[in-house]
């Protein structure tokens, strides 16, 4: 039995850390998994065949959760294929995105097709199992699985809100090369940062997506120690509606009408980090069914 999915990588309008109150849109850099499941009819545990560039927690403990509620048979053999396009621990919800492939292309696999808010709390309680995420990234999961802006309440696991985007609109991003620490680690920094956090879940929750953006960016800024703010007015000069970090960074992005964009992209600066332009995501094809 053989499952495909095709999810998404997301950038940040508000981040949860501070409150539990999380907003995220899906941007198009994909993860693709496959996952085959056979039975070899013993009473023995579960086995997983995951390639050694593929194999970490995160990847391990979502095929276990995937096989626990979608398929909990004894003597399964689970064979995993994942590539990504997401670079890894920038703010650009990589760990979400490649949790939610293997569950997914495991439950269509098993001949299962959840809803994206049932793949996304797997995710997120896989993400808080692992120590990847503090509050289990629930916005994160369902950005790179349904197309808009997601406002999530991280600690009950709810969805509170999801807008369809415009879609003249784009986004550039800047990657540095650097990576951002396990968020659990940072959970004091912003906490501090409490009413700004709520003021930024606020705007989301109006659907003033630039406005919640720009108050959560600030957040981050102070407590990561970031120096945006002389780009993020240069980007605003040139068309930007909306610019922020994702997540805990050290990416950057910025939202603005398509035929802004190369002159956003230009902008940006030419220090060799990665310098992106893409699209929000559209997930709402299938990936890929069992078979």
């Amino acid at each position: 039995m053989k499952g495909t999915a095709r999810t998404f990588g997301a950038i940040t309008v508000t981040n949860a850390l501070s409150t539990g109150i999380g907003c995220a849109a899906g941007i198009a850099l994909s993860v693709y998994a496959e996952v085959t499941l056979s039975s070899t009819g013993s009473p023995e545990p579960p086995t997983f065949e995951i390639p050694p560039d593929c194999r970490s927690a995160i990847v391990e403990e979502s095929l276990r959760a995937g096989l626990a509620r979608f398929f909990p048979e004894p003597g399964t053999r689970v064979r995993l294929a994942l590539s990504s396009e997401i670079p890894v621990a920038r703010g650009l919800k990589s760990s979400s995105a490649v949790s939610t492939a293997a569950v997914l292309a495991l439950a269509r696999a098993a001949d299962r097709e959840p809803s994206a808010l049932e793949v996304g709390r797997v995710s997120a309680e896989v993400g808080r199992r692992v120590g990847v995420s503090a509050t289990g990234a629930l916005d994160d999961a369902l950005a790179g699985l349904e197309s808009g802006f997601v406002v999530t309440d991280n600690l009950r696991n709810e969805l509170l809100r999801r807008t369809d985007v415009d879609p003249s609109w784009g986004v550039v991003l800047y990657v540095p090369f650097r990576t951002h620490p396990p968020a659990p680690k940072l959970v004091p920094m912003f906490t501090r940062e409490r009413k700004s956090g709520e003021r930024s879940a606020r705007a989301a929750m109006d659907g003033d997506w630039a406005r919640a953006m720009e108050i959560n960016t600030a957040l981050v800024e102070r407590a990561m120690g970031y120096s945006y703010q002389a780009l993020r007015d240069r980007l605003q000069g040139l068309g930007a509606i909306a610019s922020g970090v994702c997540g805990l960074g050290p990416a950057l992005a910025a939202i603005a009408p398509t035929e802004r964009l190369p002159a956003l992209l230009d902008a940006l600066p030419a220090d060799g980090s990665q310098r992106l332009l893409t699209r929000f995501a559209r997930p709402d094809s299938p990936g890929g069914r069992a078979s």
